[in-house]
């Protein structure tokens, strides 16, 4: 039975997206916490400007988004072959992971650890491994809800966007779709992501929210423009694995199932 489903090629494709989708999108929350400098990381002086009343704004940004563009191009390829409800489904799944994953974090944190390894890595600049441990992996709750709330709406949005466009081109131009939808529900995530975490959940003002948002955007946007070419790439290689009539079959009836969802809506 096992080796039936694995051998259907729709079927493995699907576990393989999914993986790569589910571990990045998983990886990214984790390794979010880290905020590096875009400019000095590239070896420029870091940039200094203003935006909404705030000085000094520079391109800081949260080491999530080395492979957020990695979940983004998952998500267009999803799209494309196996629709709405694909998206969905795997979208509400990581979600509840990534939440299972920080409950995990948060009870790991609490394990009271011996003496020894408190002072384990203090040759490595480390005086208390407990604190650094909780300092990485146990962010605030705020910021945790921020990022599935802001990540879930993002991918709705994503969805909803790639396939209007889809019913409008046909088959042509996926770089419309894929990369137009991406901008759009990126620039929504931007900011819904800071509005919960740092103005709800935090002091930040609305110029703070909007100023980095922006930043934040500028970025996802040059981005998402230079990955085009990588989704057309993504794209050969998997209609080589398909085959043609396969690749047809599996897209076509990712579009019907789009349709097949409004109707129930309404």
């Amino acid at each position: 039975m096992i080796h039936t489903i694995i051998s259907n090629k729709s079927t493995r494709l699907f576990l393989i997206l999914s993986g790569v989708f589910i571990t990045n999108a998983l990886i990214a929350e984790v390794i979010g916490v880290k905020i590096f400098s875009l400019e000095a990381t590239l070896g420029f002086e870091p940039f200094s400007f203003s935006l909404f009343g705030r000085d000094s704004l520079s391109f800081s940004l949260t080491a999530g988004v080395l492979l957020w563009p990695v979940v983004f191009i998952m998500t267009d390829i999803i799209n494309e072959y196996y629709g709405t409800r694909g998206v969905k489904f795997l979208s509400y799944m990581t979600v509840v992971l990534i939440a299972f994953a920080f409950l995990v974090f948060l009870a790991a944190i609490y394990l009271v650890p011996p003496d020894w390894w408190l002072g384990s890595n203090k040759e490595r600049g480390v005086d208390n491994m407990q604190a650094a441990y909780a300092g990485v992996l146990g962010q605030s709750n705020w910021i945790i809800i921020a990022s599935m709330v802001a990540f879930l709406i993002g991918q709705l949005v994503d969805v909803l966007v790639f396939h209007r466009i889809k019913k409008a081109t046909g088959e042509t131009k996926i770089w419309l779709r894929a990369t137009g939808s991406t901008l759009v529900s990126q620039f929504i995530d931007s900011f819904v992501v800071l509005f919960i975490a740092f103005y709800i959940g935090g002091s930040w003002s609305w110029q703070q929210v909007l100023a980095t948002g922006t930043v934040n955007y500028i970025y996802k946007f040059l981005v998402a423009i230079l990955l085009t070419p990588v989704i057309y790439l993504v794209h050969a290689r998997i209609e080589k694995y398909l085959g043609g009539a396969l690749a047809a079959q599996m897209k076509k009836a990712a579009m019907n199932s789009e349709e097949e969802v409004k109707l129930a809506e309404e």
